[in-house]
């Protein structure tokens, strides 16, 4: 489990996907010092290019535009699939107020649904969003599951999702998962359906930094589960590294996960004081909270796993993250911007151990303010959402705002 030693060979490609022809010229992005790595749109990623053939990065492209505007401190944006009855719907969670808001054609947003058990305290409250297609779903097309803070824990419930576009609502909640720690911070809250089928979840240490290293304990870990909650069965890679839904482990507060076109999931991850990280999560890995903090190196129990790039707390607090073409883009709200990691060059940094050798570059620099997610957009686009609500931002009269930018090679 020492990636200290590891040597990763060059990720596998995807084959690049269809974007709309571009002749708005990009704008230039801020320089970074420092240099970054990646992460996928949810819920699968890209498919796999044939050998010799590797996609190439996309970059924003002309200015952001506003797609919907009038959110109260947003936290998830969740697009249903395409290519069937729910094309081109999307649901939003809003963290304090609980609600699970619509995305309507013309921009304007209605209220599918809320989640009453949610208790909003702190950083807590209604978190992810995911959703599973499934037509047993008590009458819906799917399920949608929400990762939110009851008064008790912080849990996972999943809610039919009943009628069409324009009309969406959520049907009665079931229990899947339920005794993670909560607290005012530190409470995690990503969910999102893997290549494997199965559900992956985020978990701070609820400000309890033992938590971390406790294999008994659900806090400061990415857990992974059977879409009822149960430890996945069979052997190998299908079932879990402990036998439990312990998944990896040495987290402090891990808010964005996604996978890169090689089935490999990333993470990125709240720091303490010093530094904030991006992960190459593993089955079973240890990634040293609390004894380390970002890259720790020779210096550091070989057992633990460092991570592929490392920003300061100051310019980071990373959230959301997604892959497009294999390029990482990843949310910051202390931050405010939005970053852009080519993963192409990551298998340089593992080899070398050196986070400088990541091609990163910062976007939109302080423009939106607080940004929370990032998903793929339709069309050769992305989408981001601010966070300026959240009673850490300085909000104008239309936040919290959902954004969307083309993206090209």
């Amino acid at each position: 489990m020492n990636t200290k030693s590891l040597s990763w060979g060059l990720l596998a490609a995807t084959v690049a996907i269809v974007l709309g022809g571009c002749t708005v010229s990009s704008p230039a992005p801020r320089a970074s010092s420092a240099t970054s790595t990646p992460a996928a749109p949810r819920p699968t990623p890209s498919v796999a290019a044939p050998a010799g053939e590797l996609p190439l990065p996309v970059s924003p492209v002309g200015d952001p535009v506003v797609i919907a505007s009038g959110l109260a401190a947003p936290w998830s944006v969740l697009r249903l699939p395409g290519g069937g009855p729910l094309s081109g719907a999307a649901l939003i969670s809003e963290r304090d107020t609980t609600l699970v808001r619509e995305l309507l054609a013309d921009g304007s947003l209605r209220q599918a649904g809320s989640v009453p058990d949610a208790r909003p305290s702190g950083e807590g409250g209604l978190l992810g969003l995911a959703f599973l297609a499934d037509a047993a779903a008590s009458g819906g097309s799917g399920w949608v599951y929400a990762y939110f803070t009851s008064a008790a824990d912080n849990r996972i419930e999943r809610m039919p999702l009943l009628g069409t576009p324009g009309s969406l609502a959520l049907g009665a909640p079931e229990s899947v998962l339920t005794g993670i720690p909560r607290a005012g911070n530190h409470d995690g809250g990503r969910i999102a359906f893997g290549p494997d089928g199965l559900l992956y979840a985020t978990a701070g240490d609820a400000g309890n930094t033992d938590n971390a290293q406790d294999l008994e304990s659900l806090g400061g870990k990415i857990l992974r589960m059977t879409p009822t909650g149960g430890v996945p069965s069979g052997s190998g890679a299908a079932s879990n590294p402990f036998g439990t839904l312990v998944y990896s482990y040495g987290h402090r507060n891990p808010q964005g996960i996604a996978w890169d076109s090689t089935g490999t999931l990333w993470a990125s991850e709240f720091g303490q004081n010093t530094w904030d990280e991006l992960n190459r999560i593993e089955a079973g890995g240890n990634y040293g909270w609390p004894v380390v903090e970002g890259v720790a190196g020779s210096t550091a129990d070989p057992a633990f796993i460092d991570p592929v790039q490392q920003w300061q707390t100051s310019e980071a607090s990373p959230s959301g993250i997604a892959i497009v073409n294999d390029t990482l883009f990843m949310t910051g709200l202390r931050g405010a911007r939005l970053w852009r990691i080519d993963l192409r060059t990551v298998a340089t940094t593992v080899a070398e151990n050196d986070p400088s050798t990541v091609t990163v570059d910062e976007w939109f620099v302080n423009s939106y303010g607080r940004l929370r997610d990032v998903v793929s957009g339709p069309a050769g686009t992305l989408w981001f959402i601010s966070n300026n609500t959240d009673g850490r931002g300085d909000p104008t009269a239309d936040d919290d705002r959902l954004y969307q930018v083309e993206v090209a090679p």
